[in-house]
């Protein structure tokens, strides 16, 4: 991204960040003339013991220098997680954790990593790149989800496809909780590649996509691994429980592994066998 959107980006954040905290939890009054919810910019300075202006300065995304020992200040007073201060860090100071080489060629899949995800066989396990394009799946995710080989290659980019296809919707009891999973994993790229404009082209295309995508992106959320309970209602088996694991896969192409595990205590996996030893092949396009 150029010098003024990382900037805008880096406004947004700390002000979601701000809005996210509330003043009785640091032992700050509550106030009676909040007009917006969180804390205030002076107050996240005091925390932080940094000059109001400054950190003024700083949330409005203005072009000044911070230093290390700053950003530390000011992530422990917005009580930033490990993820998040990357996050902070990477935006304020233009650093890419050692990502500045940005690789163009197409991530390939080894045989050995293709085979453990194939053993995953009651674990629906999606493999997805750094700019969440999906490159692999196990049959258990085509079952679950839907099958993938019917999608163009271009097109199976796993935001894109949770904002356009009804397939996801239906099946995420929770379908916001779902998104934002996904787009926390997403922006946590998102500061870590600064250098790749591909990242708010994309932004950018999928604010054309759907409307509802801008809300719930400018939340901020940043997680490089989430780990959460899904509940998906599946045409065909109801009500699944998953717990869902990101597992980094190391090496230069950036891969993931999204595993989903049936919820222990859960008829999950039972149904999954029953669905997976049908003659069923997993959902057909409306």
């Amino acid at each position: 991204m150029n010098r003024d959107t990382r900037l805008q980006a880096l406004s947004a954040f700390l002000t979601s960040q701000r809005a996210k905290i509330q003043p009785e939890s640091v032992g700050l009054p509550p106030g009676i003339r909040r007009r917006t919810p969180g804390l205030r910019r002076e107050e996240v300075a005091q925390l932080a013991g940094v000059s109001s202006t400054w950190y003024t300065w700083l949330e409005q995304g203005r072009d000044i220098k911070v230093s290390s020992s700053v950003l530390d200040c000011t992530a422990a007073a917005l009580r930033l997680t490990a993820d998040e201060r990357k996050y902070l860090f990477s935006l304020a100071m233009e650093t890419s954790s050692g990502t500045a080489m940005i690789q163009q060629e197409e991530p390939t899949i080894s045989p050995s990593l293709q085979k453990m995800v194939d053993g995953l066989y009651y674990c629906p396990t999606i493999i997805s790149d750094r700019h969440c394009q999906i490159v692999g799946w196990n049959q258990a995710a085509a079952h679950v989800f839907l099958s993938f080989d019917r999608i163009p290659a271009d097109q199976r980019n796993m935001i894109r496809l949770l904002f356009t296809r009804k397939e996801f919707r239906r099946l995420a009891v929770n379908w916001e909780h779902f998104v934002m999973g996904f787009l926390s994993i997403f922006r946590s790229y998102y500061g870590q590649y600064v250098e790749d404009a591909w990242y708010e082209e994309f932004v950018h295309e999928m604010e054309q996509v759907d409307p509802g995508f801008l809300p719930l992106w400018k939340q901020c959320q940043v997680s490089s691994a989430p780990e959460v309970m899904i509940e998906f209602r599946h045409a065909k088996m109801g009500k699944m429980l998953f717990d869902l694991t990101s597992l980094q896969v190391q090496g230069g192409a950036d891969l993931r592994c999204s595993v989903y595990t049936p919820a222990a205590g859960s008829s999950t996996e039972a149904k999954l066998r029953r669905l997976m030893n049908s003659s069923d092949e997993g959902w057909t396009e409306d």
